[in-house]
């Protein structure tokens, strides 16, 4: 398969790998933590190394990282604010909502981006493509670093005592020493659950 053409995922949808960024998050006890790297690129080529991916709603109590197209984010992240306005204290609802949205806009359904949202009661994967996706284990992470960081985090869960914060930290660390698109200038921030 050559670079211009894409496989079919099982919505038989375009299942586009988003190339930039790690984002991860991670539940332990009573503290959700989220993190990204700060690099930005423009193909191969680093374009910025501090960019903020987390942005922060309801007065910080959901916080929302992306990874993908700067541009399809922007789009992505003021139709779930919207949602999350009108449904305030169930943030779920808000991003079911939200992803009826984006599936009924033709303009929408295909952005090219992945959020991964938290709040004190749920973690959620949301496809620029309008699902909603609720990680059994708490764990989601999104961009080309995301199965190092998945992998280092699911280990570090199992085999230490460290807390929410200093696993997403270390596991995007880690992260960094294998993808190219990964720098080690992390952003990490917490909620209580």
């Amino acid at each position: 398969m050559n670079g211009n053409t894409s496989a079919k995922n099982t919505f038989g949808e375009s299942d586009m790998k988003i190339r930039s960024t790690t984002i991860l998050s991670v539940r332990r006890g009573n503290t959700v933590a989220i993190g990204s790297d700060g690099q930005a690129t423009q193909g191969s080529m680093i374009a910025k190394n501090n960019t903020r991916k987390l942005h922060k709603f309801l007065d910080g109590k959901v916080i929302v990282g992306f990874a993908g197209s700067i541009a399809d984010a922007a789009i992505l992240l003021d139709s779930l604010e919207s949602a999350l306005l009108r449904n305030p204290d169930n943030t779920l609802r808000a991003a079911v909502e939200h992803a009826k949205e984006v599936r009924l806009n033709r303009a929408t359904r295909s952005l090219r981006v992945e959020l991964i949202v938290v709040s004190a009661t749920h973690t959620l994967i949301l496809p620029g493509s309008g699902y909603v996706i609720e990680p059994d284990d708490h764990l989601a992470g999104t961009g080309s670093g995301s199965p190092y960081a998945l992998a280092a985090a699911k280990a570090l869960l199992r085999h230490s005592d460290l807390n929410a914060a200093e696993i997403v930290r270390e596991s995007l660390k880690i992260a960094s020493e294998f993808d190219v698109y990964t720098n080690d200038n992390f952003i990490v921030e917490e909620l209580p659950c």
